[in-house]
């Protein structure tokens, strides 16, 4: 399961940098760990949707292992 948790976020990462590059050109994948830098991201609704859901999965994936953890 973890390994789907980690699949699913590499996707998203992947999917909210092509969202960046469309909205900022000259982004780079270091820049995209502090969008609010940028402006145009920051008040970009489309942008701050991926962003949510890849939070959401990072959120989804470490109350995962903390199950895994209190279960061993």
């Amino acid at each position: 399961m973890k390994k789907i948790f980690d699949e699913m976020i590499e996707a998203q990462h992947k999917k909210i940098y092509t969202c960046a590059k469309r909205i900022v050109p000259h982004i780079t994948q270091d820049d995209l760990l502090q969008p609010n830098d940028f402006p145009e991201l920051e008040a970009h609704p489309y942008f701050r949707y991926e962003e949510g859901v890849l939070e959401g999965l990072l959120t989804a994936r470490m109350a995962y292992v903390a199950h895994l953890n209190e279960t061993f």
